[in-house]
């Protein structure tokens, strides 16, 4: 196992160095990002004319994606949209794709929930934030489940999703990692998506605030001082300072979570990247009896199921203030105008 995913890992740095700079490789799969945008414009215009069909679920929909691929770090920031709803009042659900899943059917996550079944990222939300969350390949299939099964749902936050038109939002949140837009380029010759400006309600982002005519707010990405053990006891991070650890990760840049291990002055000495959603079957861990292995909060429901002894350190997101008070004008806009339709 440990072989197909080191290539794996490998050709997405791959195209990652290649995304950032319009060099020879790039410009020679610039063409076929016309082609690629060609076609994304073509799609989008049909849903903006009613020949395809879009669907609003009857709540308000607040949908945070990211317009360029291989990750941009978006369901910290769903949690932390999430947790600000509850606070406030809200009875919020989660719908989301299940990337990585086995599964093809629509269903909800329980959090009990075997991570091949309902996807990584969705059993996390559940588990965090103790919000109903429903997977399928539709989202407007995942926001009907939602609602049969949880009336009391009142507002769902969509991980992922800006360019899925068929369900339709009231609110579009875009996330940028540091990496910003790249060489501003579509697939395959950059990283987007889709053009970038494009309209959307708000940005957060990691590094140097990309070009928007959205309110833009800073992002800052650091672990929790803890980890996290399989039956939910924490662990300091202090107290493995001095001690030569073994990091994994199955994320779309697993560079950054060891580097922020390393900020917090662990020893990592031995890191293993793995592809995004790895499922962990048949991986063995270099760790030798009794030295820690950490992991990302993502990976640890996988993990845990091989090496129950694996330590996950959660990812904390802060956001600068005036995002939350932007977020909450933009849903006052958004009822006020549900209820003058």
């Amino acid at each position: 196992m440990a072989q197909p995913a080191a290539c794996h890992t490998m050709s997405e740095a791959t195209l990652r160095r290649l995304w950032r700079y319009r060099g020879w490789g790039a410009k020679i799969l610039w063409p076929l990002s016309l082609l690629y945008g060609l076609l994304a414009r073509g799609r989008q215009a049909l849903y903006r004319v009613g020949w395809l069909p879009a669907q609003h679920p009857g709540v308000p929909v607040i949908v945070v994606g990211n317009v360029i691929a291989g990750g941009a770090g978006k369901t910290p920031v769903v949690m932390a949209v999430v947790r600000h709803l509850q606070n406030q009042g809200w009875r919020p659900g989660v719908v989301s794709r299940g990337y990585g899943r086995r599964s093809h059917d629509c269903r909800s996550v329980p959090p009990d929930s075997h991570p091949d079944d309902v996807g990584d990222e969705p059993l996390l939300l559940a588990r965090a934030c103790k919000v109903p969350v429903a997977v399928a390949a539709k989202r407007m299939d995942a926001a009907r489940h939602l609602r049969a099964q949880h009336p009391e749902v009142n507002i769902m936050v969509c991980d992922d999703g800006l360019q899925h038109w068929a369900l339709e939002r009231d609110i579009e949140i875009c996330v940028f990692n540091e990496e910003g837009i790249g060489n501003g380029w579509l697939l395959p010759a950059g990283p987007l998506r889709e053009s970038w400006p494009r309209a959307v309600d708000l940005v957060v982002h990691a590094g140097n605030p990309p070009t928007s005519s959205a309110p833009t707010f800073a992002l800052k990405r650091q672990l929790a001082p803890w980890a996290v053990r399989a039956d939910g006891t924490q662990l300091p991070l202090a107290a493995l300072q001095g001690q030569g650890l073994v990091a994994v990760a199955a994320i779309a840049r697993p560079e950054h979570f060891f580097a922020m291990l390393a900020a917090q002055g662990l020893q990592v000495e031995h890191a293993v990247a793995l592809p995004d959603h790895f499922n962990f079957d048949g991986w063995r861990s270099p760790a030798q009896p009794g030295q820690p292995l950490l992991c990302t909060e993502k990976d640890a429901a996988k993990l845990w199921r091989h090496h129950p002894e694996a330590l996950a350190v959660p990812l904390h997101v802060e956001i600068a203030p005036g995002f939350f008070t932007a977020l909450d004008a933009c849903l006052a806009r958004t009822l006020s105008s549900r209820s003058s339709s």
